[in-house]
């Protein structure tokens, strides 16, 4: 430690530590980071505050818990040995323990011990070890808080308030001499229970039905119902002191006594080393890349058809935030996925910054400028965008369909998806992934379990049994779960094991990732094959403008390893509608099918084309024109118009009082193609896809309690806290009168006080030989405070000097310091 003397104060052990093992201390606990302590003292008051102790038992692995909790039930100090035996037992096999075991335990423990010494919830030398006392209060067995070693209070805390009559009864059934006083008569029989010898032979006595009795509470809980009248095996070992009253209808088996039977240990089952994960299957690697890449690109396609489907002006948004039910199961349908898939995608394309809300007065969801961005970019470069923001993202789209704490439904897209855990979680699992040799899938169950290890308190699990892949309740083994199946969706994984490109992506960055992934993608082709029966056939991906424009010409009747177009009236009109004529249609397809343009989709082009526009809607509430009165005749005689409430206004003008748009449908669905026109006479062109939120940044994942701060913050931040740690334990020299010559500390909190002729005197002594004093400063909002400096300059009614408590030259007017007082020699900074 450093030290000559063991630190009697968590302070003093902290004060002992190089700047190093303090950095570390603030990189685990950031939460002591804000803001800086002022001092060594502070950030061990800050340490051990519950929250801060809560927060660092939370990242402890199962091993290290289990060492804390071994020490919250040991004597306080507890001597190494005293801590090993309380893990391994005390050598006697009682048939649950084995060497192996305890070798494992053996070397396992000082790696523990470092790690809760790092977090500052342990300190001490080996021979006084110190358990942080907040940590203890949690740790500890109490009826409110029962610990995870099973164990109870120990005879001291059992027998409080008990009579020293009863003791007395207690002591003389045992066989133990009477004493004089209750202390002795507790530490006497607290003696007999740690005594192995004595206490097996005072077991040796007991019925079998009593030795059954304590094999029911020896592992926990320890606390047992009684009656009134017990049966005679409870009364032996009541009379006993083998358990004891702890009110009139409940006993416990007091600490001593379940650990003779337990052989010593604290804990059934020690779990010293990490389970390891264990091998579903073995893959050959270049097919789980094939099957990765395979499914990246399905991913891509999955988006690209979300944001066509929004392009137009997506759902609106819910009052309280979020998708509406009928409006995922809209998508889910379009997308040909079910519901919780479609939550994942929505929530991939939103947290990626494709998605977001236009921010009209009737607030709908759209794509942003920055997805016509991201699809010009190359295949596996918009995969990288795609997997980047999802290892990052805090929205958990698992949570869709569930309810929040106050059993609201949760939506995707709503506010109450974040959750802090779900980068770490995704980062650990293909982390883990990634420990395994290539092409090898892990096992679920065993994958489960290694999380539980490594955050026992974070997952809430049990602690002695894993739970299967399918019962894990805790929230960090549902995140686990959702991360094997999303990382399957997005091809992070191809046949549940982790790819090549998603090693690169973890270890090496994107571009690694996506000149990997670019040999497995196929190009894009420029080419489609007509067929007579008015489809088109797709073998392969399209380039981005051909499908774009097909898309609008033709709807996709059916997807696969190549896509199948079917040419419609209704989709012919479409392209139209967008601006096309009929020779700008047959150009197009003939540029870009590799077999010739069948004569029946020639005729529906010319067939839709002449008819197109032969009838005009404008807006008067809405009007229809058409150069022929026959047609209008024909449209005011059909009865399907009766609901349009026409009226004709001239031989070539029909009047309507429905709105255009409604007026354009029905005489659509009624077999006619009209088209639209302007106030002034003109077509107008409707193209699919012009809406676009303003510029939109991704949702920022919610952080999992403070940052880590970097290390030149880390390094600031020491020497700020060193600084104000020296100016708060020098040796100063005193000043008042009638104590000239003495040496000693001066009182806590007190400022020193001199005259303003002894104050100017004193620094320009200071700044002339360098040395440093310690002085009293109010600030322009009163507030003292006591710094030490070393004087630089002193001119013009201000003091220069470099203050050791900032870290930081300052310039401190002379009226507001109130004294000034040298430093001891063996005090100076």
């Amino acid at each position: 430690m450093g030290t000559t003397t063991p630190p009697r104060t968590l302070a003093e052990a902290l004060r002992a530590r190089g700047d190093e093992s303090l950095a570390g201390l603030l990189r685990a606990r950031p939460d002591l980071l804000n803001p800086v302590p002022n001092d060594i003292t502070q950030l061990a008051t800050r340490a051990g505050t519950r929250a801060s102790v809560v927060r660092a038992l939370e990242h402890l692995d199962r091993f290290a818990l289990q060492t804390a909790e071994a020490l919250a039930v040991a004597p306080d100090p507890a001597p190494y040995d005293t801590l090993l035996s309380l893990l391994t037992g005390d050598g006697l096999d009682d048939g649950d323990h084995r060497d192996d075991a305890g070798a494992a335990i053996t070397a396992a423990l000082p790696g523990a011990l470092s790690t809760l010494r790092e977090q500052a919830l342990v300190w001490g030398e080996d021979d006084r070890l110190r358990l942080v006392r907040t940590a203890r209060e949690l740790l500890a067995p109490s009826p409110q808080h029962p610990s995870p070693t099973g164990l109870g209070p120990t005879v001291a805390e059992a027998t409080a308030g008990m009579s020293p009559g009863r003791l007395q009864e207690i002591l003389a059934a045992t066989g133990l001499p009477a004493t004089h006083d209750p202390v002795s008569a507790v530490a006497a029989l607290a003696a007999l229970f740690t005594d192995r010898t004595r206490m097996a032979e005072l077991l040796d006595t007991a019925p079998v039905e009593a030795l059954s009795v304590l094999d029911r509470l020896v592992w926990g809980p320890p606390y047992g119902e009684v009656t009134p009248n017990p049966t005679p095996p409870v009364k032996w070992l009541r009379d006993r002191g083998l358990l004891l009253p702890v009110s009139t209808r409940t006993v416990v088996l007091p600490r001593e006594a379940a650990l003779h039977l337990r052989a010593g240990r604290a804990h059934r089952v020690p779990e010293p080393v990490p389970p390891v994960v264990g091998a579903a299957a073995e893959r050959d690697p270049q097919a789980v890349d094939r099957a990765a890449a395979g499914q990246a690109f399905t991913a891509l396609s999955t988006v690209e058809e979300l944001l066509k489907l929004w392009n137009g002006g997506g759902p609106a948004i819910l009052r309280a935030g979020g998708l509406s039910v009928r409006e995922l199961k809209r998508a889910a349908s379009s997308l040909d996925v079910t519901e919780p898939i479609a939550a994942f995608w929505i929530e991939l394309a939103y947290g990626a910054g494709l998605l977001a809300t236009d921010g009209e007065p009737d607030e709908r969801y759209a794509p942003t400028p920055a997805s016509d961005e991201w699809l010009d970019l190359s295949a596996e470069d918009r995969w990288t965008h795609l997997a980047t923001a999802w290892l990052a993202a805090t929205r958990t789209p698992g949570l869709v369909g569930g309810q929040d704490a106050k059993g609201r439904a949760l939506s995707a897209l709503g506010p109450e998806l974040d959750r802090s855990a779900a980068p770490d979680v995704r980062r650990r699992i293909l982390a883990l992934f990634a420990e395994l040799p290539p092409g090898t899938a892990p096992d679920a169950e065993t994958l489960l379990r290694r999380l539980r290890w490594e955050r026992p308190l974070r997952g809430g699990a049990a602690p002695q049994a894993a739970t299967g892949p399918g019962e894990g309740a805790d929230l960090r083994s549902r995140l686990a779960l959702w991360t094997l199946n999303e990382a399957e969706l997005l091809g992070i994984t191809g046949r549940g094991a982790l790819s090549s490109q998603a090693r690169a992506l973890l270890d090496e960055g994107p571009d690694a990732a996506a000149a990997l992934l670019a040999p497995l993608v196929p190009e894009p082709l420029d080419h489609v094959l007509l067929q007579a029966d008015l489809t088109a056939v797709a073998p392969g991906p399209l380039e981005r403008p051909l499908a774009e424009t097909l898309s609008v010409l033709a709807d996709v009747e059916s997807k696969g390893g190549a896509t199948v177009f079917r040419f419609t009236p209704g989709s012919v009109r479409r392209a139209l509608d967008a601006g096309q004529a009929a020779a700008d249609l047959h150009a197009f397809l003939a540029a870009h099918s590799r077999t010739p343009v069948p004569q029946p989709l020639s005729y529906l082009i010319d067939d839709v084309a002449r008819r197109h526009g032969h009838l005009r809607i404008g807006s008067a509430s809405a009007y229809v024109r058409c150069d022929d009165e026959a047609v209008l005749n024909e449209i005011l005689a059909d009865r399907r118009s009766t609901g349009l409430r026409l009226r004709r206004l001239a031989p070539t003008v029909l009047a309507s009082q429905a709105d255009p748009g409604s007026l354009l449908e029905a005489l659509r669905d009624m077999g006619y193609a009209p088209a639209a026109e302007s106030a002034e006479g003109d077509v107008l062109i409707t193209r699919a896809g012009a809406r676009r939120t303003p510029p939109r940044t991704p949702p920022a994942p919610v952080p999992e309690g403070p940052p880590v701060p970097d290390s030149t913050l880390l390094g600031a931040a020491v020497r700020a806290i060193r600084a104000g740690d020296t100016a708060a334990t020098v040796i100063r020299k005193e000043t008042s009168e009638g104590a000239a010559g003495t040496e000693g500390p001066t009182p806590a909190g007190s400022l020193p006080r001199t005259t303003p002729a002894e104050t100017l005197a004193t620094v320009q002594a200071a700044a002339m030989t360098g040395s440093a004093v310690w002085i009293g400063y109010v600030n322009a909002d009163g507030a003292a405070s006591q710094r030490v400096i070393a004087p630089v300059r002193v001119e013009g009614g201000f003091v220069t000097a470099y203050d050791h408590t900032a870290d930081e030259v300052r310039t401190y007017p002379l009226h507001r310091i109130t004294g000034v007082a040298e430093l001891a020699e063996d005090g100076k900074p």
